[in-house]
Protein backbone atom coordinates (compact mmCIF):
# COMPACT_ATOMS: atom_id res chain seq x y z
CA UNK A 1 0.00 0.00 0.00
CA UNK A 2 2.65 2.51 1.06
CA UNK A 3 5.00 1.71 -1.81
CA UNK A 4 2.46 1.98 -4.61
CA UNK A 5 1.19 5.29 -3.27
CA UNK A 6 4.75 6.59 -3.01
CA UNK A 7 5.54 5.48 -6.55
CA UNK A 8 2.50 7.32 -7.82
CA UNK A 9 3.35 10.51 -5.91
CA UNK A 10 7.02 10.45 -6.93
CA UNK A 11 6.00 9.92 -10.56
CA UNK A 12 3.70 12.94 -10.30
CA UNK A 13 6.50 15.03 -8.76
CA UNK A 14 8.84 14.07 -11.63
CA UNK A 15 6.20 15.06 -14.19
CA UNK A 16 5.62 18.43 -12.52
CA UNK A 17 9.35 19.10 -12.29
CA UNK A 18 9.80 18.26 -15.98
CA UNK A 19 6.86 20.42 -17.04
CA UNK A 20 8.24 23.38 -15.09
CA UNK A 21 11.73 22.95 -16.56
CA UNK A 22 13.30 22.27 -13.16
CA UNK A 23 14.73 19.02 -14.52
CA UNK A 24 15.28 17.93 -18.15
CA UNK A 25 12.21 16.58 -19.93
CA UNK A 26 12.03 12.96 -21.01
CA UNK A 27 10.54 9.61 -20.11
CA UNK A 28 9.87 8.93 -16.45
CA UNK A 29 12.34 6.14 -15.63
CA UNK A 30 11.36 2.89 -13.93
CA UNK A 31 12.61 3.92 -10.51
CA UNK A 32 12.50 1.85 -7.35
CA UNK A 33 11.00 2.50 -3.94
CA UNK A 34 12.85 0.25 -1.51
CA UNK A 35 13.22 -0.26 2.23
CA UNK A 36 16.63 1.04 3.40
CA UNK A 37 18.93 -1.44 5.10
CA UNK A 38 19.27 0.99 7.99
CA UNK A 39 15.75 1.96 9.01
CA UNK A 40 17.10 5.02 10.82
CA UNK A 41 17.38 6.58 7.36
CA UNK A 42 13.63 6.34 6.85
CA UNK A 43 10.88 3.90 5.97
CA UNK A 44 11.61 3.98 2.23
CA UNK A 45 14.14 5.34 -0.26
CA UNK A 46 13.99 5.96 -4.00
CA UNK A 47 16.68 6.04 -6.67
CA UNK A 48 14.59 8.19 -9.03
CA UNK A 49 17.06 11.11 -9.05
CA UNK A 50 20.01 8.86 -9.91
CA UNK A 51 18.14 7.41 -12.90
CA UNK A 52 17.03 10.84 -14.07
CA UNK A 53 20.61 12.12 -13.88
CA UNK A 54 21.88 9.16 -15.87
CA UNK A 55 19.12 9.57 -18.44
CA UNK A 56 19.37 13.30 -19.10
CA UNK A 57 22.60 14.41 -17.45
CA UNK A 58 23.01 16.52 -14.36
CA UNK A 59 24.08 16.08 -10.77
CA UNK A 60 21.96 13.43 -8.99
CA UNK A 61 21.86 15.26 -5.65
CA UNK A 62 20.71 18.47 -7.31
CA UNK A 63 17.95 16.63 -9.19
CA UNK A 64 16.96 14.88 -5.95
CA UNK A 65 16.65 18.22 -4.18
CA UNK A 66 14.42 19.58 -6.95
CA UNK A 67 12.22 16.49 -6.74
CA UNK A 68 11.85 17.01 -3.00
CA UNK A 69 10.71 20.57 -3.66
CA UNK A 70 8.13 19.45 -6.22
CA UNK A 71 6.94 16.51 -4.12
CA UNK A 72 5.53 18.66 -1.30
CA UNK A 73 3.44 15.87 0.29
CA UNK A 74 0.85 16.67 2.97
CA UNK A 75 2.33 16.43 6.49
CA UNK A 76 -0.15 13.75 7.54
CA UNK A 77 1.42 11.36 5.00
CA UNK A 78 5.15 12.10 4.94
CA UNK A 79 7.04 13.10 8.06
CA UNK A 80 10.40 13.65 6.41
CA UNK A 81 12.03 13.82 2.96
CA UNK A 82 15.79 14.14 2.72
CA UNK A 83 18.47 13.74 0.10
CA UNK A 84 21.17 11.26 1.08
CA UNK A 85 24.31 9.70 -0.35
CA UNK A 86 24.88 10.13 -4.09
CA UNK A 87 21.29 11.20 -4.69
CA UNK A 88 18.86 8.88 -2.93
CA UNK A 89 15.72 10.38 -1.41
CA UNK A 90 14.87 8.96 2.00
CA UNK A 91 11.20 9.00 3.01
CA UNK A 92 9.75 8.71 6.50
CA UNK A 93 6.03 7.89 6.65
CA UNK A 94 4.01 10.03 9.07
CA UNK A 95 2.11 8.45 11.94
CA UNK A 96 -1.37 9.47 10.66
CA UNK A 97 -0.78 7.51 7.44
CA UNK A 98 0.46 4.51 9.41
CA UNK A 99 -2.64 4.59 11.59
CA UNK A 100 -4.88 4.93 8.53
CA UNK A 101 -3.37 1.70 7.21
CA UNK A 102 -4.48 -0.19 10.33
CA UNK A 103 -8.03 1.04 9.84
CA UNK A 104 -7.89 0.21 6.12
CA UNK A 105 -6.77 -3.38 6.72
CA UNK A 106 -9.50 -3.91 9.31
CA UNK A 107 -12.05 -2.50 6.86
CA UNK A 108 -10.89 -4.51 3.83
CA UNK A 109 -10.33 -7.79 5.63
CA UNK A 110 -9.48 -10.55 3.16
CA UNK A 111 -9.71 -7.99 0.37
CA UNK A 112 -6.49 -6.36 1.55
CA UNK A 113 -3.72 -6.88 -0.97
CA UNK A 114 -6.00 -7.58 -3.94
CA UNK A 115 -4.91 -5.69 -7.06
CA UNK A 116 -6.10 -5.17 -10.64
CA UNK A 117 -2.77 -5.51 -12.45
CA UNK A 118 -3.97 -8.53 -14.42
CA UNK A 119 -7.06 -6.73 -15.69
CA UNK A 120 -8.80 -10.08 -16.20
CA UNK A 121 -6.21 -11.50 -18.64
CA UNK A 122 -6.70 -15.24 -19.02
CA UNK A 123 -3.72 -17.29 -17.86
CA UNK A 124 -3.35 -21.07 -18.04
CA UNK A 125 -1.07 -22.41 -15.31
CA UNK A 126 -0.10 -26.00 -16.05
CA UNK A 127 1.76 -27.79 -13.27
CA UNK A 128 2.51 -31.17 -11.73
CA UNK A 129 1.62 -33.06 -14.95
CA UNK A 130 3.55 -36.10 -13.71
CA UNK A 131 3.34 -39.17 -15.95
CA UNK A 132 0.38 -41.30 -14.82
CA UNK A 133 2.62 -44.29 -14.24
CA UNK A 134 2.73 -44.36 -10.46
CA UNK A 135 2.11 -42.46 -7.21
CA UNK A 136 3.30 -38.87 -6.95
CA UNK A 137 6.70 -38.64 -5.33
CA UNK A 138 8.09 -35.86 -3.16
CA UNK A 139 9.52 -34.00 -6.16
CA UNK A 140 6.03 -33.60 -7.60
CA UNK A 141 5.01 -32.01 -4.32
CA UNK A 142 7.36 -29.11 -4.95
CA UNK A 143 5.93 -28.68 -8.43
CA UNK A 144 2.40 -28.71 -7.03
CA UNK A 145 3.10 -26.03 -4.45
CA UNK A 146 5.00 -23.75 -6.83
CA UNK A 147 2.21 -23.92 -9.40
CA UNK A 148 -0.67 -23.63 -6.93
CA UNK A 149 0.81 -20.70 -4.99
CA UNK A 150 1.72 -18.91 -8.21
CA UNK A 151 -1.87 -19.34 -9.40
CA UNK A 152 -3.13 -17.93 -6.08
CA UNK A 153 -0.84 -14.93 -6.43
CA UNK A 154 -1.90 -14.20 -9.99
CA UNK A 155 -5.55 -14.40 -8.97
CA UNK A 156 -4.83 -11.86 -6.22
CA UNK A 157 -3.32 -9.62 -8.90
CA UNK A 158 -6.47 -9.68 -11.00
CA UNK A 159 -5.64 -12.35 -13.59
CA UNK A 160 -8.22 -14.95 -14.58
CA UNK A 161 -6.54 -18.26 -13.80
CA UNK A 162 -7.16 -21.80 -15.00
CA UNK A 163 -5.20 -24.59 -13.34
CA UNK A 164 -4.40 -27.52 -15.64
CA UNK A 165 -2.88 -30.99 -15.36
CA UNK A 166 -1.55 -32.53 -18.59
CA UNK A 167 -1.79 -36.32 -18.52
CA UNK A 168 0.89 -38.04 -20.62
CA UNK A 169 -1.39 -41.04 -21.05
CA UNK A 170 0.03 -42.06 -24.44
CA UNK A 171 3.42 -43.35 -25.48
CA UNK A 172 6.07 -45.73 -24.25
CA UNK A 173 5.90 -45.01 -20.53
CA UNK A 174 2.26 -45.96 -20.10
CA UNK A 175 2.90 -48.97 -22.36
CA UNK A 176 5.69 -50.01 -20.00
CA UNK A 177 3.30 -49.61 -17.07
CA UNK A 178 0.81 -51.93 -18.78
CA UNK A 179 3.55 -54.48 -19.48
CA UNK A 180 4.69 -54.28 -15.85
CA UNK A 181 1.16 -54.96 -14.58
CA UNK A 182 0.81 -57.75 -17.13
CA UNK A 183 3.94 -59.50 -15.84
CA UNK A 184 2.52 -59.59 -12.31
CA UNK A 185 -0.93 -60.58 -13.57
CA UNK A 186 0.43 -63.53 -15.55
CA UNK A 187 2.67 -64.61 -12.67
CA UNK A 188 -0.23 -64.54 -10.22
CA UNK A 189 -2.18 -66.82 -12.56
CA UNK A 190 0.56 -69.44 -12.80
CA UNK A 191 2.49 -68.11 -15.81
CA UNK A 192 5.74 -66.78 -14.31
CA UNK A 193 6.75 -63.73 -16.37
CA UNK A 194 9.83 -61.55 -15.81
CA UNK A 195 9.29 -57.78 -15.59
CA UNK A 196 9.78 -55.97 -18.91
CA UNK A 197 12.82 -53.89 -19.71
CA UNK A 198 12.10 -50.30 -18.71
CA UNK A 199 9.18 -51.43 -16.56
CA UNK A 200 8.05 -50.22 -13.15
CA UNK A 201 9.02 -52.39 -10.16
CA UNK A 202 7.08 -50.52 -7.45
CA UNK A 203 4.75 -52.35 -5.09
CA UNK A 204 1.83 -50.35 -6.50
CA UNK A 205 2.25 -52.22 -9.83
CA UNK A 206 1.77 -55.54 -8.07
CA UNK A 207 -1.28 -54.10 -6.30
CA UNK A 208 -2.81 -53.12 -9.65
CA UNK A 209 -2.33 -56.66 -10.93
CA UNK A 210 -3.80 -58.14 -7.76
CA UNK A 211 -6.85 -55.95 -8.09
CA UNK A 212 -7.35 -57.17 -11.66
CA UNK A 213 -7.11 -60.80 -10.60
CA UNK A 214 -9.65 -60.18 -7.84
CA UNK A 215 -12.07 -58.42 -10.21
CA UNK A 216 -11.70 -60.43 -13.44
CA UNK A 217 -9.86 -63.64 -12.58
CA UNK A 218 -8.20 -65.19 -15.65
CA UNK A 219 -10.47 -63.45 -18.16
CA UNK A 220 -7.55 -61.57 -19.75
CA UNK A 221 -5.63 -64.74 -20.44
CA UNK A 222 -8.24 -65.65 -23.04
CA UNK A 223 -7.79 -62.61 -25.28
CA UNK A 224 -5.03 -61.45 -27.61
CA UNK A 225 -1.96 -59.81 -26.14
CA UNK A 226 -2.84 -56.48 -27.79
CA UNK A 227 -6.34 -56.51 -26.35
CA UNK A 228 -4.99 -57.44 -22.92
CA UNK A 229 -2.39 -54.65 -22.97
CA UNK A 230 -4.96 -52.10 -24.14
CA UNK A 231 -7.16 -52.99 -21.20
CA UNK A 232 -4.28 -53.04 -18.73
CA UNK A 233 -3.13 -49.63 -19.91
CA UNK A 234 -6.61 -48.17 -19.53
CA UNK A 235 -7.32 -49.53 -16.07
CA UNK A 236 -3.79 -48.81 -14.82
CA UNK A 237 -3.79 -45.20 -15.99
CA UNK A 238 -7.31 -44.71 -14.61
CA UNK A 239 -6.27 -46.09 -11.22
CA UNK A 240 -3.06 -44.07 -11.08
CA UNK A 241 -4.80 -40.83 -12.10
CA UNK A 242 -7.48 -41.43 -9.46
CA UNK A 243 -4.75 -41.82 -6.85
CA UNK A 244 -2.98 -38.67 -8.07
CA UNK A 245 -6.23 -36.71 -7.86
CA UNK A 246 -6.90 -37.93 -4.33
CA UNK A 247 -3.39 -37.07 -3.13
CA UNK A 248 -3.41 -33.62 -4.72
CA UNK A 249 -6.84 -32.76 -3.32
CA UNK A 250 -5.62 -33.75 0.13
CA UNK A 251 -2.61 -31.51 -0.57
CA UNK A 252 -4.95 -28.61 -1.26
CA UNK A 253 -4.42 -28.63 -5.04
CA UNK A 254 -7.40 -28.77 -7.38
CA UNK A 255 -7.35 -28.47 -11.15
CA UNK A 256 -9.90 -26.93 -13.45
CA UNK A 257 -8.84 -29.18 -16.33
CA UNK A 258 -7.31 -32.65 -16.63
CA UNK A 259 -6.10 -32.78 -20.22
CA UNK A 260 -5.44 -36.11 -21.97
CA UNK A 261 -2.54 -36.45 -24.42
CA UNK A 262 -4.16 -39.59 -25.79
CA UNK A 263 -7.36 -37.71 -26.60
CA UNK A 264 -5.31 -34.96 -28.23
CA UNK A 265 -3.60 -37.45 -30.54
CA UNK A 266 -6.87 -39.20 -31.39
CA UNK A 267 -8.44 -35.87 -32.32
CA UNK A 268 -5.89 -35.44 -35.10
CA UNK A 269 -4.58 -32.19 -33.59
CA UNK A 270 -1.01 -33.46 -33.49
CA UNK A 271 -1.09 -34.55 -37.14
CA UNK A 272 -2.51 -31.16 -38.13
CA UNK A 273 0.25 -29.34 -36.25
CA UNK A 274 2.92 -31.43 -38.00
CA UNK A 275 1.35 -30.78 -41.39
CA UNK A 276 1.37 -27.03 -40.76
CA UNK A 277 4.99 -27.04 -39.64
CA UNK A 278 5.93 -29.15 -42.65
CA UNK A 279 4.16 -26.70 -44.94
CA UNK A 280 6.36 -23.96 -43.50
CA UNK A 281 9.48 -26.04 -44.37
CA UNK A 282 10.60 -26.69 -40.80
CA UNK A 283 10.31 -30.49 -41.13
CA UNK A 284 12.69 -32.87 -42.90
CA UNK A 285 13.40 -36.60 -43.06
CA UNK A 286 16.76 -38.16 -42.19
CA UNK A 287 17.99 -41.50 -40.79
CA UNK A 288 14.50 -42.93 -40.92
CA UNK A 289 13.20 -40.21 -38.57
CA UNK A 290 11.26 -37.00 -38.94
CA UNK A 291 13.12 -33.94 -37.67
CA UNK A 292 12.13 -30.41 -36.67
CA UNK A 293 14.54 -27.59 -37.57
CA UNK A 294 14.72 -26.34 -33.98
CA UNK A 295 18.15 -24.80 -34.62
CA UNK A 296 16.27 -22.12 -36.57
CA UNK A 297 14.83 -21.01 -33.24
CA UNK A 298 17.86 -21.02 -30.96
CA UNK A 299 18.10 -24.73 -30.06
CA UNK A 300 21.56 -26.34 -30.07
CA UNK A 301 20.48 -29.09 -32.48
CA UNK A 302 17.50 -30.22 -34.51
CA UNK A 303 15.06 -32.52 -32.73
CA UNK A 304 13.22 -35.70 -33.66
CA UNK A 305 9.51 -35.04 -33.82
CA UNK A 306 8.35 -38.46 -35.15
CA UNK A 307 10.11 -41.73 -34.33
CA UNK A 308 10.88 -44.42 -36.97
CA UNK A 309 7.86 -46.34 -35.60
CA UNK A 310 5.65 -43.43 -36.63
CA UNK A 311 5.01 -42.56 -32.98
CA UNK A 312 5.12 -38.92 -31.92
CA UNK A 313 7.74 -37.75 -29.45
CA UNK A 314 6.54 -35.84 -26.40
CA UNK A 315 7.83 -32.72 -28.11
CA UNK A 316 5.49 -33.21 -31.05
CA UNK A 317 2.47 -33.61 -28.81
CA UNK A 318 3.51 -30.58 -26.77
CA UNK A 319 3.28 -28.29 -29.78
CA UNK A 320 -0.27 -29.38 -30.54
CA UNK A 321 -1.16 -29.19 -26.85
CA UNK A 322 -0.09 -25.57 -26.56
CA UNK A 323 -1.93 -24.72 -29.75
CA UNK A 324 -5.03 -26.17 -28.10
CA UNK A 325 -4.50 -23.91 -25.08
CA UNK A 326 -4.30 -20.86 -27.28
CA UNK A 327 -7.43 -21.96 -29.14
CA UNK A 328 -9.19 -22.01 -25.80
CA UNK A 329 -8.56 -18.29 -25.48
CA UNK A 330 -5.68 -18.01 -23.05
CA UNK A 331 -3.56 -14.86 -23.26
CA UNK A 332 -0.60 -16.45 -21.48
CA UNK A 333 0.51 -20.02 -20.78
CA UNK A 334 2.73 -20.74 -17.76
CA UNK A 335 4.21 -24.21 -17.33
CA UNK A 336 6.02 -25.40 -14.20
CA UNK A 337 8.72 -27.89 -15.21
CA UNK A 338 11.45 -29.73 -13.34
CA UNK A 339 15.06 -28.98 -14.21
CA UNK A 340 15.44 -32.22 -16.15
CA UNK A 341 13.03 -30.79 -18.77
CA UNK A 342 15.07 -27.65 -19.36
CA UNK A 343 16.26 -29.03 -22.70
CA UNK A 344 12.66 -29.07 -23.92
CA UNK A 345 12.16 -25.33 -23.51
CA UNK A 346 13.83 -24.16 -26.73
CA UNK A 347 12.22 -26.83 -28.89
CA UNK A 348 8.68 -26.24 -27.65
CA UNK A 349 8.99 -22.47 -27.95
CA UNK A 350 10.58 -23.03 -31.37
CA UNK A 351 7.70 -25.22 -32.46
CA UNK A 352 5.26 -22.45 -31.59
CA UNK A 353 7.45 -19.82 -33.27
CA UNK A 354 7.49 -21.97 -36.43
CA UNK A 355 3.71 -21.55 -36.49
CA UNK A 356 3.96 -17.78 -36.09
CA UNK A 357 3.19 -17.68 -32.36
CA UNK A 358 5.16 -15.29 -30.18
CA UNK A 359 7.48 -17.06 -27.73
CA UNK A 360 6.15 -14.66 -25.09
CA UNK A 361 2.83 -16.52 -25.18
CA UNK A 362 4.51 -19.40 -23.33
CA UNK A 363 6.45 -18.99 -20.11
CA UNK A 364 8.20 -21.96 -18.54
CA UNK A 365 9.14 -21.81 -14.88
CA UNK A 366 11.96 -24.25 -14.15
CA UNK A 367 12.46 -25.54 -10.62
CA UNK A 368 15.37 -27.49 -9.21
CA UNK A 369 15.17 -30.95 -7.69
CA UNK A 370 14.23 -31.64 -4.10
CA UNK A 371 15.92 -34.12 -1.80
CA UNK A 372 14.28 -35.57 1.27
CA UNK A 373 16.52 -35.58 4.30
CA UNK A 374 15.61 -37.85 7.17
CA UNK A 375 17.99 -38.06 10.13
CA UNK A 376 20.83 -36.94 7.88
CA UNK A 377 20.12 -39.59 5.23
CA UNK A 378 19.00 -38.69 1.73
CA UNK A 379 16.41 -40.93 0.10
CA UNK A 380 16.26 -41.66 -3.62
CA UNK A 381 13.11 -40.77 -5.52
CA UNK A 382 12.81 -42.65 -8.81
CA UNK A 383 9.66 -44.36 -10.02
CA UNK A 384 11.61 -46.46 -12.48
CA UNK A 385 13.82 -47.94 -9.75
CA UNK A 386 10.92 -48.44 -7.36
CA UNK A 387 12.86 -46.51 -4.71
CA UNK A 388 10.90 -43.35 -4.11
CA UNK A 389 9.18 -41.55 -1.27
CA UNK A 390 5.57 -40.85 -2.11
CA UNK A 391 4.05 -37.42 -1.49
CA UNK A 392 1.33 -39.22 0.45
CA UNK A 393 3.96 -40.56 2.87
CA UNK A 394 5.44 -37.11 3.38
CA UNK A 395 2.02 -35.66 4.18
CA UNK A 396 1.44 -38.49 6.64
CA UNK A 397 4.79 -37.76 8.30
CA UNK A 398 4.81 -33.96 8.61
CA UNK A 399 1.30 -32.82 7.68
CA UNK A 400 0.00 -30.82 4.73
CA UNK A 401 0.81 -27.40 6.21
CA UNK A 402 4.47 -28.12 6.86
CA UNK A 403 4.90 -29.85 3.51
CA UNK A 404 3.39 -26.95 1.56
CA UNK A 405 5.24 -24.26 3.51
CA UNK A 406 8.62 -25.98 3.21
CA UNK A 407 8.20 -26.53 -0.53
CA UNK A 408 7.21 -22.88 -0.99
CA UNK A 409 9.92 -21.24 1.10
CA UNK A 410 12.88 -22.01 -1.18
CA UNK A 411 13.32 -20.24 -4.52
CA UNK A 412 12.42 -22.55 -7.42
CA UNK A 413 15.85 -21.76 -8.91
CA UNK A 414 17.62 -23.39 -5.95
CA UNK A 415 17.83 -27.13 -5.17
CA UNK A 416 16.22 -27.85 -1.82
CA UNK A 417 16.70 -30.33 0.98
CA UNK A 418 13.44 -31.07 2.76
CA UNK A 419 14.36 -31.47 6.42
CA UNK A 420 11.75 -33.77 7.96
CA UNK A 421 13.15 -33.40 11.49
CA UNK A 422 12.84 -29.60 11.30
CA UNK A 423 9.30 -29.81 9.89
CA UNK A 424 8.28 -31.84 12.96
CA UNK A 425 9.70 -29.42 15.53
CA UNK A 426 7.35 -27.33 17.66
CA UNK A 427 9.73 -24.42 18.06
CA UNK A 428 10.59 -21.08 16.49
CA UNK A 429 13.26 -22.88 14.46
CA UNK A 430 10.47 -24.44 12.43
CA UNK A 431 9.37 -21.60 10.13
CA UNK A 432 5.79 -22.72 9.57
CA UNK A 433 5.25 -23.39 13.28
CA UNK A 434 6.66 -19.95 14.12
CA UNK A 435 4.28 -18.16 11.75
CA UNK A 436 1.24 -20.24 12.67
CA UNK A 437 2.00 -19.72 16.36
CA UNK A 438 1.87 -15.94 15.83
CA UNK A 439 -1.62 -16.30 14.37
CA UNK A 440 -2.71 -18.61 17.18
CA UNK A 441 -1.38 -16.16 19.77
CA UNK A 442 -3.38 -13.35 18.15
CA UNK A 443 -6.52 -15.50 18.23
CA UNK A 444 -5.87 -16.09 21.92
CA UNK A 445 -5.59 -12.35 22.58
CA UNK A 446 -8.87 -11.73 20.79
CA UNK A 447 -10.57 -14.51 22.77
CA UNK A 448 -9.29 -13.02 26.00
CA UNK A 449 -10.55 -9.59 24.96
CA UNK A 450 -13.95 -11.00 24.07
CA UNK A 451 -14.16 -12.75 27.43
CA UNK A 452 -13.49 -9.38 29.08
CA UNK A 453 -16.22 -7.76 27.01
CA UNK A 454 -13.79 -5.95 24.72
CA UNK A 455 -14.40 -6.43 21.02
CA UNK A 456 -11.83 -6.15 18.24
CA UNK A 457 -12.82 -4.11 15.18
CA UNK A 458 -14.74 -6.36 12.80
CA UNK A 459 -13.30 -6.93 9.35
CA UNK A 460 -15.37 -5.23 6.69
CA UNK A 461 -16.34 -2.16 8.64
CA UNK A 462 -16.19 -0.20 11.89
CA UNK A 463 -19.10 1.38 13.66
CA UNK A 464 -17.03 4.17 15.20
CA UNK A 465 -13.60 5.73 14.63
CA UNK A 466 -10.83 3.83 16.32
CA UNK A 467 -8.57 5.62 18.84
CA UNK A 468 -5.55 4.91 16.66
CA UNK A 469 -3.77 8.08 17.71
CA UNK A 470 -2.72 6.10 20.77
CA UNK A 471 -0.36 4.06 18.60
CA UNK A 472 3.02 5.75 19.11
CA UNK A 473 5.52 3.03 20.07
CA UNK A 474 8.39 2.19 17.69
CA UNK A 475 7.46 -1.51 17.85
CA UNK A 476 3.95 -0.61 16.75
CA UNK A 477 5.43 1.40 13.90
CA UNK A 478 7.63 -1.53 12.83
CA UNK A 479 4.65 -3.88 12.81
CA UNK A 480 2.52 -1.46 10.81
CA UNK A 481 5.36 -1.07 8.31
CA UNK A 482 5.48 -4.85 7.88
CA UNK A 483 1.71 -5.02 7.37
CA UNK A 484 1.94 -2.32 4.72
CA UNK A 485 4.23 -4.48 2.61
CA UNK A 486 1.69 -7.20 1.77
CA UNK A 487 0.48 -5.65 -1.52
CA UNK A 488 4.09 -5.20 -2.66
CA UNK A 489 5.01 -8.75 -1.70
CA UNK A 490 2.02 -10.12 -3.63
CA UNK A 491 2.94 -7.99 -6.64
CA UNK A 492 6.60 -9.02 -6.72
CA UNK A 493 6.00 -12.67 -5.83
CA UNK A 494 3.40 -12.97 -8.58
CA UNK A 495 4.97 -10.96 -11.38
CA UNK A 496 8.49 -12.27 -10.77
CA UNK A 497 7.23 -15.85 -10.25
CA UNK A 498 8.84 -16.01 -6.80
CA UNK A 499 6.33 -17.61 -4.41
CA UNK A 500 9.04 -18.00 -1.76
CA UNK A 501 8.71 -14.28 -1.06
CA UNK A 502 5.47 -15.04 0.78
CA UNK A 503 7.27 -17.25 3.30
CA UNK A 504 9.99 -14.68 3.96
CA UNK A 505 7.28 -12.07 4.41
CA UNK A 506 5.19 -14.24 6.75
CA UNK A 507 8.27 -14.70 8.93
CA UNK A 508 8.90 -10.94 8.91
CA UNK A 509 5.35 -10.16 10.04
CA UNK A 510 5.48 -12.86 12.73
CA UNK A 511 8.78 -11.48 14.05
CA UNK A 512 7.42 -7.93 14.12
CA UNK A 513 4.31 -9.13 15.94
CA UNK A 514 6.23 -11.14 18.54
CA UNK A 515 8.44 -8.11 19.23
CA UNK A 516 5.39 -5.87 19.55
CA UNK A 517 3.66 -8.37 21.85
CA UNK A 518 6.73 -8.63 24.07
CA UNK A 519 7.02 -4.87 24.62
CA UNK A 520 3.46 -3.59 24.20
CA UNK A 521 0.73 -4.88 26.46
CA UNK A 522 -2.47 -5.19 24.46
CA UNK A 523 -5.17 -5.48 27.15
CA UNK A 524 -4.57 -2.53 29.45
CA UNK A 525 -6.49 -0.39 31.94
CA UNK A 526 -6.65 2.35 29.28
CA UNK A 527 -9.67 1.62 27.05
CA UNK A 528 -8.44 3.78 24.16
CA UNK A 529 -4.95 2.27 24.16
CA UNK A 530 -6.46 -1.21 24.37
CA UNK A 531 -8.80 -0.46 21.47
CA UNK A 532 -5.97 0.88 19.31
CA UNK A 533 -3.74 -2.10 19.97
CA UNK A 534 -6.58 -4.56 19.43
CA UNK A 535 -7.10 -2.95 16.02
CA UNK A 536 -3.41 -3.45 15.25
CA UNK A 537 -3.64 -7.05 16.43
CA UNK A 538 -6.70 -7.64 14.24
CA UNK A 539 -4.92 -6.10 11.24
CA UNK A 540 -1.97 -8.42 11.87
CA UNK A 541 -4.30 -11.42 12.05
CA UNK A 542 -5.80 -10.47 8.68
CA UNK A 543 -2.38 -10.14 7.06
CA UNK A 544 -1.06 -13.42 8.45
CA UNK A 545 -4.23 -15.24 7.42
CA UNK A 546 -4.06 -13.71 3.92
CA UNK A 547 -0.40 -14.67 3.52
CA UNK A 548 -0.86 -18.22 4.79
CA UNK A 549 -3.97 -18.54 2.64
CA UNK A 550 -2.01 -17.65 -0.50
CA UNK A 551 0.44 -20.40 0.49
CA UNK A 552 -2.41 -22.87 0.97
CA UNK A 553 -1.46 -23.21 4.65
CA UNK A 554 -3.96 -23.06 7.49
CA UNK A 555 -4.06 -20.22 10.02
CA UNK A 556 -4.88 -22.01 13.30
CA UNK A 557 -6.63 -20.28 16.18
CA UNK A 558 -4.90 -22.50 18.73
CA UNK A 559 -1.83 -24.71 18.83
Amino acid sequence: MFREALRREIRDAITRAMESGAIPSGEVPAFEVEVPRDRRHGDYATNAALLLAKQAGGVPREIAQRLVEFYAPPPDRIARLEVAGPGFINIAVAWPWKRDLVATICRLGDGYGLQAIGAGRRVNVEFVSANPTGPLHVGAGRNAVIGDVLANLLEALGFSISREYYMNDAGQKVHNLARSVEAHYLTMLGQPTPPPEGGYPGEYVKDLAGRLVADDGDRWLRVSEDERLDHLRDISVTAVVADIREVLERFGVRFDTWFSERALIRSGAVDRALAEIRARDYIYEADGKTWFRSTCFGDDKDRVIVKPTGEWTYFGSDIAYHLDKLARGFDLMINVWAIDHIGDVARVKGGLAALGISPEALEILIYQHVRLKNAGEYLRMSKSSGEFVALRELMDAVGVDAARYFFAMISPAVPMDFDVALALQHSQDNPVYYVQYAHARIAGILREAAAAGIGAPPAGGMEAPLPLDRLTDEREAALIHALGELPEVIRLAGLRREPHRLCAYAREVAEAFHLFYTHCRVLTDDPDLTGARLALVEATRIVLRRTLGLLGVSAPDSM
